[in-house]
């Protein structure tokens, strides 16, 4: 039943991708505010799917924690789920991705108009500075940009290896930094198509403070992610994920 399901899930998923990009790309002439919301128009009847055939249901706790102004969201990241689930909690998201997938039909076109922050990944010191530059005026535009600061998806249990552009952000912004937990990766894995029913559950964690220094905000961060992500493996269906 698992795979019959997932494999519903996983063509629901698709369709909607060009169904969204294709019938509604009119947006894509219109301001900023409108291509969102058919973004996140779309991350909704996602998570509609997942739910009403796949069997996941996604639940946010921590929501005093939830900022609904400009801020900095650093999030663990386990697989696509957090994309959707956080473009459909927050209510002016800016992601910041890898440049190589501005290109893609359907997700490229709408990310590009969204201004989403492209980063090239193999500009090191370059590719901070615009990233920085980027995020001041998304921050301006009171837009909640949202970094993994593991760079890439990690396995449910495996430790996190956190890179320092969140930090670079953290300097310029002067504030806190709102923190996210999740279990997602045991429910929509990275690879493989399969759903596994349960609760997906994404945790905003007390804020980091502004003003700390690099290595104490790094420190910081990672230290309350990676317990709360390992505590929430354990889901209410019994379910217990590791790398």
């Amino acid at each position: 039943m698992t795979t019959l399901r997932s494999l519903l899930f996983t063509l629901w998923l698709y369709l909607s991708m060009p169904v969204y990009a294709i019938g509604l790309s009119p947006a894509l002439l219109m301001p900023v505010p409108v291509a969102l919301k058919v973004v996140r128009m779309w991350a909704r009847a996602v998570l509609f799917g997942l739910k009403h055939i796949a069997g996941v249901e996604v639940e946010v706790r921590g929501t005093e924690h939830v900022p609904s102004g400009a801020a900095l969201v650093a999030a663990k990241h386990q697989g696509m789920l957090d994309v959707v689930a956080l473009l459909a909690i927050l209510p002016n998201p800016c992601f910041v991705l890898k440049k190589e997938l501005m290109p893609l039909p359907f997700f490229g076109w709408f990310a590009w108009k969204t201004r989403m922050i492209a980063v090239d990944r193999q500009g090191h010191a370059k590719a901070l500075k615009d990233m920085a530059r980027q995020a001041r005026d998304r921050l301006a535009e009171g837009r909640q940009i949202i970094i993994f600061p593991e760079g890439t998806r990690t396995a449910p249990g495996a430790p996190g290896d956190y890179k320092p552009g969140v930090a670079a952000i953290y300097r310029d912004l002067e504030a806190s930094c709102a923190l996210v937990a999740t279990n997602s990766g045991v429910h929509w894995p990275a690879h493989g198509f399969k759903r596994h029913p349960g609760k997906v559950v994404f945790e905003f964690l007390e804020p980091a403070p502004a003003g700390l220094k690099r290595g104490a905000f790094m420190q910081l961060i990672e230290s309350r992610i990676e317990p709360a992500s390992t505590a929430l493996l354990t889901t209410e269906t019994g379910r217990v994920s590791g790398p």
